[in-house]
């Protein structure tokens, strides 16, 4: 096998297109584990570290456009003002020496539903920048994922950002698992107030074959919030409100049984971070954070 390193995107898209099945490498957390296992043997890799364009971020018209290559360190570190939920996911990801080297694009790349910042990219309606030497597309990120590991990635195309809007209103990650960090999720998450277009954002990780968003919670919470004015009078929500939010929530997943939880438990998991996330951004948008919203649970 192949590893090449190349220094500018150019040289990096005619590599993907010279051979059939190159893989792309960014952190390198989950593929080059597969790599030295012998799970995946390409004909080729591609290191994507040494290109400087991948590896910035700028603000611009209320939206971060995040390098494909930016590590979760500097997100938690640096992007934690316009967005607040992707740096608490952030700083769940594995150890310190992963946040150092595993990237939100490399996330994308690998599709694994169990990875932790898909439920907030859901939840923000972010977009996906894909390129290769054909040219460039954007991809809504709730049309990204299309089975388990499996995007709408073409072979040849790279992850060169993601598109995601600035905070405008409270954001809350919560995490299932035996340990905040370095576990992988039993299950997640995500939950996104956007004041100005009274729309309730969700994203659930790790109970489902893809990470997904909760449309009927959304539809169901937006509808409520209309119907009672609490956007205007930000009145508290009512217990059975946050109870039926979260029964829409688990009712959206399709978990599995596996070692690190059941199906049912992954379903009652859900329902319960759906309601405890939601009750948090609301009481902070009535009363204004108090406190960062990070949680496992």
């Amino acid at each position: 096998m192949d590893f090449l390193l190349p220094e500018r995107l150019d040289e990096a898209l005619e590599a993907m297109a010279a051979r059939a099945g190159t893989v792309p490498v960014a952190g390198g957390t989950d593929v080059m584990v597969r790599l030295s296992t012998g799970r995946e043997r390409p004909a080729a890799a591609v290191d994507l570290t040494r290109i400087a364009a991948l590896a910035r971020w700028e603000r611009s018209a209320g939206e971060v456009r995040l390098g494909a290559a930016v590590p979760y360190t500097r997100i938690a570190e640096e992007l934690a003002a316009p967005l607040p939920g992707l740096a608490a996911a952030a700083r769940t990801v594995g150890s310190r020496q992963i946040r150092n080297r595993g990237t939100v694009g490399g996330a994308l790349g690998t599709a694994s539903p169990t990875g932790d910042v898909h439920p907030m990219l859901l939840a923000c309606g972010a977009e996906v920048e894909l390129v290769s030497v054909r040219g460039a597309r954007r991809v809504p990120v709730r049309d990204f994922y299309t089975g388990p590991g499996r995007t709408v990635r073409a072979p040849d195309e790279l992850i060169r950002a993601v598109r995601i809007p600035e905070a405008e209103g409270p954001q809350a990650y919560a995490k299932a698992g035996r340990r905040g960090a370095v576990v992988m999720a039993t299950c997640s998450f995500a939950v996104t107030l956007w004041p100005s277009r009274a729309w309730v954002g969700t994203g659930i990780g790790s109970a489902a074959p893809v990470p997904l968003p909760a449309l009927e919670a959304e539809r169901f919470i937006a509808g409520e919030l209309a119907e009672r004015r609490l956007w205007r009078t930000r009145g508290p929500l009512p217990e059975g409100v946050l109870k039926r939010f979260g029964e829409l929530a688990a009712a959206a997943t399709a978990p599995a049984d596996d070692v690190r939880g059941s199906s049912a438990y992954r379903r009652h998991a859900v329902a319960v971070l759906a309601r405890r996330a939601l009750g948090w951004v609301w009481d902070d948008h009535r009363t204004g954070p108090r406190t960062e919203r990070e949680s496992c649970a």
